[in-house]
Formats: C-alpha cells, structure tokens, sequence
C-alpha cells in the first residue's frame, strides 16, 4: 500500500522524496446505536480497514488534495488562509474541518501539504470513513507540525470539526474508535464521562462479518438531526420530574415510571431506545466478559428491533439483510451498524456458517432487490499509526 500512494505520489505531485505515509482506521459498533450522543455508552472497534495519506509539507500556505478514490475529480486545491466550507471542495472539506479546528485551538499550522489519499471503506457505508479521515488528519498535523495532542484530542477536535465545521451532529463514538483502537479488542465507552476500557474481542470459532447494503446514506442530513432533537425534547420533559442530565442516566424501570411526561409520543419512542439501548449495552459487555456469546448476540438483535421501531433508523434493504441473517443457523446475532437510512449490518457467525450466511443473504437480496451485497469478514484493529 505504502509503494503504492508514494508512486500514486510522485505521479501526481512529480516528486515523492520527504513524503511521510499514513493510516487511521474505520469502526464497526457491535452494538450501542444512537446513544453516544445521549450520554450513553457504546461498544464498537477499529477495523483494519481505513484511509491512508502520503502527505509532504510545502514552502507555501497551499493545500492540494488528491484522492485515488475519486480519480475523475483530479487534484482538489485550496489553503490554510481559506480554511472554509465549500460544496464543490467536496470530501475536501472533512480535512479542512480538522485544519481548521486545530486553528481553532490555538494550533496554527505553520505550512501548507500535498495530500494523496485511498482509503478501503466502503464509500457511503456507515463504517465511519468520515471520523477515519478526520482522526487521519489529525495524526498528520501532530506528527509533521509536532502539536502536542493525545489520541484522544484527536477524536474530540475531529467531532468539534464535524459538529461545527461540516454540520453533522455526531456524538464521539466513531472518532473515538477510530483514534483509540486496540487490536483484538473492542472499546467500551460511556461517552459522558469519555471513561474507557478495552474489552478483549475473543470470538473463538466465530466471525464479525459485515454486509453492506449498498444502500448510501449521508449523516449530513435533517433525519439524525431530527432524532437528536427528538432526544433533547425527551429530555427536557423528563427534567421536569428526574435529575438528570442525559438519557443514558436512567435503566428501563426509571424510565417507564418517568415517560409520561414526555409529551411528543414520538419523541418518548426515541428516547425508550436511547435508554434501552444504553442498558443492552452494559449488559452486553457483561456477557462477552462472561464470553456467553449467546446472550451477546441476543442483545444485537434486540438492538436491531429497537433501530427499527422506535428508533427508525433502519430501512427495507437493511431489514432484509438481517431477517435473512436470523434464519441462518450458526448466526450468533445481527443488526444494523451506524448512523442508519442504509449502510451496513454487523454479524456474528460461527466459522461454519459462513459460506452459508453469504450465499443466504445474497439470494434475499437478489430476490428483492436485485442487487448483490458485499460482505467483509473484518478484525479489529489498532489506531492511527505512521507505516
């Protein structure tokens, strides 16, 4: 890979020598959907799938961006002076966001870049590519400008440029796994207090795989926006009778005996899985440590009915995808993974049943939609890190 972005480098820029390379991982959730920003706690990992940079440092303030992802579109400029966004700068806008943030904090870049890019996540999946290029790019400024930022900045200033920069609400999960990665492990976060611990990812005889639906979303859109201001709605009734500060405060029963007075039943519907999600989620981490494999995979699918129902987030190519994963027999568990409206599940299947879940999924989804998903048997993986 790395020959390959030096070349890719070189052809672009006409000189390789002094160019540094690259990568930050993508995420997959195993389950704890929608409450990163309901302050509470998520459970996903680094993949080892991501985006990779080859990045030199210019004379000047120019910035040049060029994605080997996106050929056709050529080499995108701009520079730290114009640190803006534009709609015809396109993915561009994802590192500036970073750039920009940085300068936001008081972190001044001192020196433009030239920039190649690939990245192997799945355009449009859910696998978070966005807070991958974002947490990429941070890496990049501390490692060539020497700022001194832990990991963990790296994924608060990546969220601070989604948030503000580029008009996504995102909650901290997918910068946070994407920046604090640990091979072989899963990350258990509570994203009110961004207290963290790695849980062992022991799936002995058993596989993640993820299906992408092929369906594209895009996060930037009124329909997350809607649900986090449902939640907030949710919220501020239910201060009217608990002290609370955030959904993820309350357990099922707390939160039956307080939901009357949300007044919007929509809005009482997406907060019930705010609070139930976060629930399903301790109690799956206590069952992987418990490595009771079988009630982990429960709790995904109950993950997944929730997304559907109350939360409806989920869609009809999504909801076949899994209903044709939970006839398999070998699959642990299934669900949606991500922001949701498309993108990807997330499975666990025993390694006999492989073959068995793709031919499975890809009649069921022949069938109705007449299109072939893409399955990826993923591990997790480690943070960013220079090759």
């Amino acid at each position: 890979m790395k020959k390959q972005l030096l070349d890719k480098f070189e052809e672009m820029y006409g000189s390789a020598e002094g160019a540094e390379v690259y990568f930050a991982p993508g995420r997959v959730n195993l389950i704890g959907e929608h409450t990163d920003y309901n302050g509470g706690h998520v459970f996903p990992c680094a993949l080892t799938l991501g985006t990779y940079a080859a990045v030199k440092r210019r004379d000047d303030d120019l910035l040049r961006f060029f994605s080997m992802n996106f050929e056709n579109v050529g080499v995108i400029e701009s520079s730290l002076s114009d640190l803006k966004p534009y709609e015809e700068a396109g993915w561009t806008n994802y590192p500036k966001g970073v750039m920009w943030a940085f300068e936001q904090r008081g972190m001044k870049i001192p020196n433009g870049m030239d920039i190649v890019l690939f990245g192997n996540i799945p355009n449009g999946s859910g696998l978070s590519s966005s807070a991958s290029l974002e947490v990429l790019t941070g890496f990049i400024l501390r490692d060539l400008f020497g700022f001194d930022v832990t990991n963990q900045d790296l994924a608060l200033i990546g969220q601070f440029s989604e948030n503000q920069f580029n008009g996504c609400n995102c909650g901290i999960m997918d910068q946070f796994a994407s920046a604090m990665g640990k091979k072989d492990h899963a990350i258990f976060l509570d994203t009110a207090s961004l207290e963290f611990e790695y849980a062992p990812l022991v799936l002995d005889g058993m596989k993640i795989v993820v299906t992408n639906s092929k369906v594209k979303h895009s996060l930037v859109d009124s329909a997350y926006n809607d649900r986090r201001n449902s939640c907030e709605r949710a919220l501020k009734d239910l201060q009217t009778v608990c002290g609370i500060h955030s959904l993820g405060e309350l357990n099922e029963a707390e939160f039956e005996q307080a939901k009357n007075s949300i007044k919007d039943p929509d809005d009482r519907l997406k907060a019930k899985h705010a609070v139930y999600e976060n629930q399903r989620t301790l109690k799956a981490v206590e069952a992987l440590k418990a490595n009771d494999l079988t009630t982990f995979g429960q709790l995904m699918n109950a993950s997944h009915v929730s997304l559907r129902d109350d939360y409806e987030v989920s869609c009809e190519e999504i909801d076949t995808l899994v209903d044709a994963a939970w006839k398999v027999d070998g699959v642990v568990g299934s669900r949606i993974t991500g922001g949701g409206f498309g993108g990807c599940t997330v499975s666990i299947v025993k390694d006999e049943a492989v073959e068995t879940f793709k031919a499975a999924l890809s009649q069921a989804y022949k069938k109705a939609y007449d299109k072939e998903p893409e399955f990826y048997v993923v591990e997790a993986g480690d943070g960013p890190y220079k090759l």
